[in-house]
This record gives C-alpha cells, structure tokens and sequence, in this order.
C-alpha cells in the first residue's frame, strides 16, 4: 500500500429541503387551511478518526464528498426526510487545514473523534408555519437554508514516542529494524527510505512507537532532498534520538547540519529532549570510538551513546535513556508516599 500524508479534497454539506405549500382539502370539511410541512434538514460533513488506517491514499482517488440533501415537505403538515450525514473516515493524527494551510480546522488526536465540519442547511418552512389570523391562507414557503462548502486539506502526522533523525545513511532503518518488528528497507546508497516508518519497540515490559523519517541534508528547509517535508510526522514525538554515523569525514558537522535543519523547520523541534548516538561503531577500534564521542560531545553539548545498530552494541542502553525520557506509560502505578502500602490489585 502507497503512502500518502498529505490530500486536497472538497467538502459540501447538505442543502435544506424547501418547504410545501399546501392545504388541506377533504370531503365536509371547509375552510381546511395551510397544511404544508416543513423540510428536512441537509447531512452533515462529519470526520471520523479510526483505527486500522496511516495513509490518506485513499483521498488520492476520491476527491468530492458531497452530503445529500434534506427532502421536501408535503401535504398533512409532514415534514421532509433529512439527509444522512456524511462520514469521512481518516487515519489517527490527520490535521484538517483550511485551502491556504494557514488554519488548523480540526485535529485528530485519539481514536473513535467525530467533529462536524459542516453543518446541514436547516429545511425550509411549509406555509402552515406561516399562517396567522390575518394571512390565514399564506401561500409563501421557505426554500432550505443553503450549504457549507469548501476545499481544505488533509496532513496526517503519524504519531510516536520516539523519533530519529539524522543524515541519509546514518543508520536508521537498521535501527529501527534491531529494535522493532518494521521492516524498513537498507541500502548504501542515499535516501533509500523514502516515507515514514513506525514500529513498535518492546523492552523491559514496555511498549513504545519509534518513526524513522528520511535522512535530512542541508538545505532541507529550502525544498533540498525530501525528508524537510517528512518532519511534520515527529513534531508529536517526546524524544528525539539523533544518529551520527561514525564513518562521517566529520561528525561534529553531521550533527551541525541536522540540527541547523530542525531549527529552520521551526514547529519547537529543537526544544524537544535529544539523546545523541554515534552509530555504527562495529569496526572502530575503542580508541577512535571514544574520540569521535568527545568530539561530538562537544558539539552537541550532551552525553554521547556509542551503539551499532547492525550488531546491537549499545542498543539496550539507549533502549533504557528513551524509556526514561518518555516518561511512564498511561495509567501506570502513581509513585507511592512514604509509609504507603501497596496495594494488591483486584478486579472488584
């Protein structure tokens, strides 16, 4: 399956039915006056946020989304059928955006969200709601509020615990890889990944989503390469886990180049907790290895783990700092007072 995280599509709501104009004529009863109903009210544009999805592929082939209208009312004072509302269902971390990008309409945040985008028009009004005691035979009736409308756009941002970031072929995929159940592809070469890739790391009794974004180069803010467009997918990410191949002519400058990308970017990117890793240390000798940390130390101004994600050196450690900088899972034990008794758990 293709992936995409960005589509322009058009949303109409349903348009009011318009009112009847009618009166009631039955046989030895005169004088029946207006008895024309309203009608119905439009369908929504309702956006639903499911699980099962993490791409708008889908929107690639369908672009209009239009809600049907409300019918019209009839004799008897019967008002007309409203239209059905609209279901547009979307991946968990799509942003609505307004045509100009400049707005965020609606935000998808957690599973099973429903937010109306447009409203229905209301139906119009029969002319029975138009009589009275002086216009006892009015033959004006409404003809259904008119609907919403608009083409917007549709981000996904692929939401994660962890993020990695750094130069095509610093070893991400391989890492993500080691430590996860993706199957993310690796070559020698530039930019082998080419979207985004999630997987889910299980260590020490925790579960955690980890996103491998392409590598970023320099100029990436300015459209150079392609992973600039991909840094909307780590923006939700708690902590960002910086790779630095070891083989780099000069690492302090690799990690000088992503940096300097992540704060063009903006989105407080560079406010996020950083750990620093020098990868691919399997055919470095201790020596060099703990130079190339110094030096990278000293440029990031953090704590450098050495680790090789082909041979797994390092991993458990850097494993242990993300757990750490992620914080406790949801609905974990509260740390206990001193002096408090835990207490055993029950179902009851």
């Amino acid at each position: 399956m293709h992936f995409l995280d960005q589509a322009k599509i058009y949303v109409r709501s349903g348009e009011g039915g318009p009112g009847a104009v009618s009166f009631r004529r039955e046989k030895y009863i005169e004088y029946g006056g207006p008895d024309g109903g309203n009608g119905g009210k439009g369908g929504d544009i309702v956006f639903e946020c499911i699980a099962g999805l993490n791409t708008l592929i889908d929107f690639r082939y369908t672009q209009h989304f239009r809600a049907p209208r409300g019918s019209g009312g009839s004799g008897s004072n019967r008002t007309g059928a409203g239209g059905e509302d609209l279901v547009i269902r979307v991946p968990l971390g799509t942003q609505v955006l307004s045509e100009d990008k400049e707005e965020v309409l609606i935000d998808f945040t957690q599973v099973g969200q429903r937010e109306v985008l447009f409203r229905g028009g209301d139906g119009g009004r029969g002319n029975a709601s138009y009589k009275t005691s002086t216009n006892r035979t009015p033959r004006q009736h409404g003809t259904g509020w008119p609907y919403g409308e608009a083409w917007v756009w549709l981000r996904l941002k692929l939401l994660a615990d962890a993020g990695l970031v750094g130069l095509p072929n610093a070893g991400k995929s391989t890492f993500i890889n080691q430590v996860t159940n993706a199957q993310a592809k690796v070559g020698e070469y530039a930019f082998t990944t080419t979207r985004p890739q999630l997987g889910v790391v299980r260590h020490k009794q925790r579960e955690f989503v980890v996103a491998d974004i392409p590598g970023l180069i320099q100029g990436a803010a300015e459209g150079a390469g392609i992973g600039d467009r991909f840094l909307g997918h780590i923006e939700r990410c708690r902590v960002l886990l910086h790779l630095v191949d070891a083989n780099d002519a000069d690492v302090a400058e690799s990690y000088r180049i992503v940096r300097d990308e992540l704060e063009n970017y903006g989105e407080g990117l560079t406010d996020k907790n950083v750990i620093v890793a020098l990868n691919k240390i399997d055919m470095l000798d201790a020596e060099l290895i703990a130079a190339l940390s110094a030096e990278l130390a000293e440029a990031s101004g953090a704590e450098v783990m050495a680790i090789s994600g082909a041979s797994g050196a390092g991993i458990e450690a850097v494993l242990d700092k993300l757990i750490g900088a992620i914080g406790p899972a949801p609905g974990a034990a509260k740390d206990l007072e001193e002096g408090e008794v835990p207490v055993a758990w029950s179902p009851l």
